[in-house]
């Protein structure tokens, strides 16, 4: 990794900001910066997408029906080398590789935004644990919140939370990106941040599952509700702030993606819902649904910390395909009634 300093103009704004990642989510924060007044480039792994963004034909495969100004993108990671800051938009499953693939490009102390939400299978670490082991001279921050992409290159009001250990850091962030319909808050609970953008997505399914059941918006509200006191004890299990959960990059973030069927991850349960495998479902996509890749690391976290998690459980078997959607209801149905305040 290179020694030299980042570059940060006088005014205290990352003037240069690389975008890792050009999927729906990745391609509206680069129209945001854009927006902002800074100096963007992109990193695409499909070359077609690639070259669509830098001739101004916008993002058709991830985005289509946004308007996007033209934007310098490449498939080559070291197009990013010259960049103030980075915002990480890699596929949870995938950042370590990506990760593995721009350190070497990456000066020492410069500032990474990871904007995925997940933990990685297998080594059962939140984004910023995979950072600090495949870029350890980058500063952290994690950017969450209640924000679809079309939402937010369309310009439509959004609200986030920018969690990020450095005040000064974060606030070079919030000044550099945030515009009027697009205001992050800033945190400094990294991991309250990254744990509620992770559960929330397996929960979105099991919301989706409800719907597509037809069971009611009694049924759907006490999912949400039930489902966030599960986030709430896995994250302060992890080390995070319950307040912090209680926020956009929490509470927010949940009630919007288990709210519609704009969320790939709400879509994906309200086809379980209705028969279909999650094979079958997943073999007609082009975008991630980051929850189904989530969830058993969730389980697997929940038991290593002795965390009862019944909502996402259930969500693991039907994914998994041990469990029908009707057959997950009933177990929920049918656990022992206790205190609301119990697990």
């Amino acid at each position: 990794m290179k020694s030299s300093a980042h570059n940060v103009a006088a005014s205290g704004l990352f003037q240069r900001v690389g975008v890792a990642g050009a999927g729906a989510w990745g391609t509206a924060l680069a129209v945001c910066a854009l927006a902002a007044g800074r100096d963007v480039r992109m990193w695409a792994r499909e070359p077609d997408v690639a070259e669509h963004l830098s001739r101004g034909e916008g993002n058709p495969a991830f985005l289509p029906g946004v308007s996007i100004p033209a934007i310098p993108s490449s498939t080559d990671l070291a197009a990013l080398a010259d960049c103030d800051a980075i915002l990480l938009v890699a596929p949870a499953q995938h950042l370590r590789a990506t990760l593995r693939s721009l350190a070497p490009h990456l000066k020492s102390g410069t500032p990474v935004a990871l904007c995925s939400k997940g933990i990685e299978r297998g080594t059962l670490k939140p984004m910023t644990d995979v950072l600090a082991e495949e870029a350890p001279g980058a500063s952290p921050a994690v950017l969450s919140g209640p924000s679809f992409a079309s939402d937010v290159a369309k310009g439509l009001p959004t609200a986030v939370t920018l969690a990020c250990p450095d005040r000064a850091v974060g606030d070079m962030w919030m000044r550099s990106i945030g515009r009027p319909h697009f205001r992050p808050y800033w945190s400094d609970d990294l991991i309250g941040a990254e744990a509620g953008g992770a559960i929330k997505n397996v929960l979105a399914i099991a919301c989706g599952v409800c719907e597509g059941l037809q069971l009611g918006r009694s049924a759907h509200a006490a999912l949400i509700a039930r489902g966030f006191a599960e986030m709430t004890r896995l994250g302060v299990a992890l080390g995070g702030r319950a307040e912090t959960l209680s926020g956009l990059c929490g509470l927010g973030d949940l009630v919007l993606t288990c709210s519609s069927s704009q969320s790939r991850n709400m879509s994906f349960g309200m086809e379980l819902g209705r028969g279909k495998s999650a094979g079958e479902i997943l073999a007609a996509r082009t975008s991630v649904t980051e929850g189904v890749e989530t969830a058993p690391a969730i389980v697997e976290l929940g038991k290593r910390l002795g965390v009862d998690l019944p909502i996402c459980n259930v969500v693991h078997g039907m994914i998994d395909g041990r469990l029908s959607a009707r057959e997950a209801v009933d177990l929920l149905l049918n656990r022992p009634m206790k205190g609301e305040g119990a697990t």
